[in-house]
């Protein structure tokens, strides 16, 4: 195809929420898309903790990215990682070599887990944005169990059934309180040698509350909740070390082995990528239209953007935040195309914030109405699933949500992932 004679090309380096989200507004538009993941698959990142947790399966939260456009001809999937972009060029340069020319390009590349200048604590405490971090922690939280059962000392063994989780936002506490109804209510009955009620699971915050972005209110009702399930909140002492061992918070060492981390992340690498200016976590300092400064035709939306309110208050990295984005730039782009030049000021619209502490409570805050406990739960429930993508998938998660919620069972308990016994060390 002659470039100059085909249509403007849109490349979307991203299919999460906010790349997609774009793609699909753009339906119609005199342009050709190409859209480029290092994975195969589109991700429902709210719910992957429950895939983390034996709740779910990975197929019910993860949709292959070219199922999803099989009907777009005007799109072209291509699965490779992109390791750099040339502005001055526009062209997206990809990790074999090749290096794609864009007309407009959408970076929606997402974030990574940061440790704080410790990423060597990453072997010892996953983070969970992926699938196989999904499944990395699903097998170590198992494999636990299991060892414990064999476990004949009673400190190492009281070691292995000690889960600590890093950070009170709501990834941890719906970890944390799922991993304590799996301990109290799935397994007692499955193990012998071994009461799994016993197992110690331990929220450590370093700020003063749980769900600190929740009202006050709200996040006390939360650590209620979680210390009901019989979790162990600790707050206001941070992690100062964390090993094979355990971790150091506070001043205390607790033995540990199975260690989640789910305090904090930073973007891809998109600014280094861009020369672009970039706030502490890495996103992407954009302009008030989610462009980069000086480049009009590069978008940035997502986790990989630093957004702010009117009111200079910072856009939330979540999943509603990310689908306005890509579908103001969307219409950005189909302004553009036909002759409009004046800026368009992305405005967000907070739908609120939800979070879920085990099977039967949660908290929502929809700015206008908060509620609490189980009413909430059957609303956030409802609203992860109106999200899904596809009858079935929907099906799925509400059939196993109610079999979760009436027997107390888990049923995505395989492990598959990795060996069940240790590799001994080289000489």
């Amino acid at each position: 195809m002659d470039p100059a004679s085909s249509p403007h090309h849109v490349v979307v380096v991203g299919a999460g929420f906010g790349g997609l989200e774009a793609t699909r507004n753009l339906t119609g538009a005199p342009v050709r898309i190409t859209i480029i993941d290092r994975r195969n698959h589109h991700l429902f990142q709210p719910l992957l903790y429950q895939v983390a947790t034996t709740s779910l399966a990975t197929s019910e939260i993860a949709w292959p990215i070219r199922q999803l456009l099989r009907n777009r001809e005007d799109v072209t999937t291509l699965l490779g990682t992109v390791t750099g972009v040339d502005p001055a060029g526009k062209r997206v340069l990809m990790e074999d070599g090749e290096a794609i020319p864009y007309d407009t390009l959408v970076l929606a590349t997402g974030a990574r887990h940061a440790y704080f200048g410790h990423d060597e604590w990453e072997p010892y405490a996953p983070g969970l944005k992926t699938l196989e971090d999904a499944t990395t922690i699903r097998r170590r939280i198992l494999m636990a169990f299991e060892k414990a059962e064999r476990e004949t000392d009673p400190e190492r063994r009281r070691a292995r059934l000690t889960f600590v989780i890093i950070g009170g936002g709501p990834t941890g506490v719906e970890l944390a309180g799922t991993i304590a109804e799996l301990a109290h209510d799935t397994l007692p009955r499955e193990f012998r040698n071994i009461d799994t009620r016993e197992a110690r699971v331990v929220l450590i915050e370093a700020g003063e509350r749980v769900l600190s972005a929740f009202v006050p209110a709200q996040s006390a009702y939360a650590k209620s909740a979680l210390e009901k399930l019989g979790v162990e909140v600790e707050l206001g002492r941070a992690v100062s070390e964390c090993n094979a061992q355990g971790v150091v918070y506070g001043g205390q060492h607790l033995p540990a082995k199975t260690i989640i981390w789910a305090a904090g992340v930073a973007a891809s690498p998109a600014a280094e990528w861009l020369g672009a200016s970039a706030d502490r976590a890495g996103r992407v300092m954009v302009e008030p239209d989610l462009t980069v400064a000086g480049h009009p035709e590069i978008f940035v939306i997502g986790d990989t953007a630093h957004v702010t309110t009117p009111e200079g208050k910072p856009v939330p990295g979540v999943a509603p935040a990310a689908k306005q984005q890509g579908w103001h730039i969307a219409a950005t782009i189909k302004a553009r195309l036909k002759g409009g030049s004046s800026v368009r000021p992305f405005r967000y619209k907070n739908d609120g914030n939800l979070a879920t502490i085990g099977k039967r409570a949660a908290v929502i805050d929809f700015g206008w109405i908060k509620l609490n406990g189980r009413i909430a739960w059957w609303l956030w429930g409802l609203a992860h699933i109106y999200f899904l993508i596809g009858l079935r998938n929907r099906l799925s998660v509400a059939l196993s949500w109610l079999w979760i919620y009436t027997t107390g069972q888990r049923s995505a308990r395989l492990i598959t992932q990795g060996s069940a016994q240790t590799p001994a060390k080289p000489k």
